[in-house]
């Protein structure tokens, strides 16, 4: 392997260190700024997700390892900073669901799906990963009873952050930074 090509796995090395490391820093400072926004729902757990509009992004442009490595830093920071232990199992949940859905909707139809149809199941999927985690930490699954709102939920906060994501992906492919990603591969 020569000198030159070397460098250039390095530099492109630290680039995906310093996007994962970005992406979950503003995915943080999003869900700072989402619990002082005075939303009220009316449905238990119900939030507008605006972290996932950097778990989103971040699967458009890196690596599935790489978003994955985002999504779970992304969590445990939130979890230790905001949070408990409950909090932190329906917050993994929800997050492993909604990732786990929105990369199987990118492989299989990348080109074929919108990104606000990809938020939207994103969103079903984070609420039913968290009802799943309630049902295991309550014991019960009486908690599906709120599976209704919460998809309506899913829906309407997947709207907004799909369209957050639509217009945040070619502003960020505008940046030098993200050159070497734009052709990416998991």
């Amino acid at each position: 392997m020569s000198m030159s090509s070397l460098n250039e796995q390095s530099s492109i090395a630290l680039k995906r260190t310093v996007i994962i490391a970005i992406f979950a820093a503003v995915s943080v400072v999003l869900s700072l700024v989402e619990m002082y926004i005075p939303v009220n729902m009316s449905v238990p757990g119900a939030k507008l997700g605006l972290a996932n509009i950097m778990v989103l992004t971040c699967l458009y442009f890196l690596r599935t390892r790489d978003a994955f490595m985002m999504v779970i830093l992304k969590t445990l920071l939130t979890s230790f900073m905001f949070g408990t232990f409950s909090s932190f199992l329906f917050s993994i949940m929800g997050a492993l669901f909604s990732f786990a859905a929105m990369w199987f909707l990118l492989l299989v139809g990348r080109d074929k799906l919108s990104v606000i149809g990809i938020s939207i199941i994103g969103g079903i999927a984070h609420n039913f990963g968290q009802l799943t985690a309630a049902a295991l930490y309550f014991g019960t699954l009486n908690i599906f009873y709120y599976l209704p709102m919460l998809m309506i939920m899913g829906v309407l906060t997947g709207i907004a952050v799909g369209i957050a994501v639509r217009y945040l992906i070619p502003a960020l492919s505008k940046l030098s930074l993200f050159d070497s990603f734009l052709a990416k591969t998991s």
